[in-house]
């Protein structure tokens, strides 16, 4: 019986425990102002789409074709500078040797369309064919 007495004592004062808890959660809650909130739910920014007056400096609109060292050095390079996936390096003239007896046809069609590890347009799709060909052209200078 009194191991009971126990017990109940026990769970009266966790009850009462949690009750102060649960009331002091309330009151919390309660005394934050409604200016709080709205601070907490304002947006963290803005969006700014292209061609919209945004208040600020309008990024520069590139028009027209990439050169050849714009095209190599945001596509081309992380391959052909490094060998990545098998892919001769700029300026190694004994890797390119064997690529330039095949002829700038054979060169330019696999950088159009992709040979082995090498995606199509190095994979970016948004490359024009010229571009493309004016990187080629721009790493076999380098190569030959």
């Amino acid at each position: 019986m009194k191991h009971n007495m126990r017990i109940a004592r026990i769970l009266a004062a966790a009850a009462v425990l949690g009750l102060g808890l649960l009331v002091a959660a309330q009151a919390t809650a309660k005394t934050v102002s409604a200016e709080t909130i709205a601070e907490r739910l304002k947006p963290s920014g803005e969006l700014c789409l292209q061609g919209m007056d945004c208040g600020g400096v309008a990024a520069p609109v590139v028009v027209g074709p990439k050169s050849a060292d714009q095209v190599y050095n945001s596509v081309c390079m992380a391959c052909h500078d490094t060998g990545a996936a098998g892919a001769p390096k700029r300026g190694d003239k004994a890797a390119w040797t064997s690529r330039l007896t095949q002829g700038m046809a054979t060169l330019y069609d696999h950088s159009l369309n992709g040979i082995r590890g090498m995606p199509a347009k190095g994979g970016n799709p948004k490359l024009s064919d010229d571009e493309v060909k004016s990187a080629v052209d721009y790493i076999v200078e380098a190569s030959r």
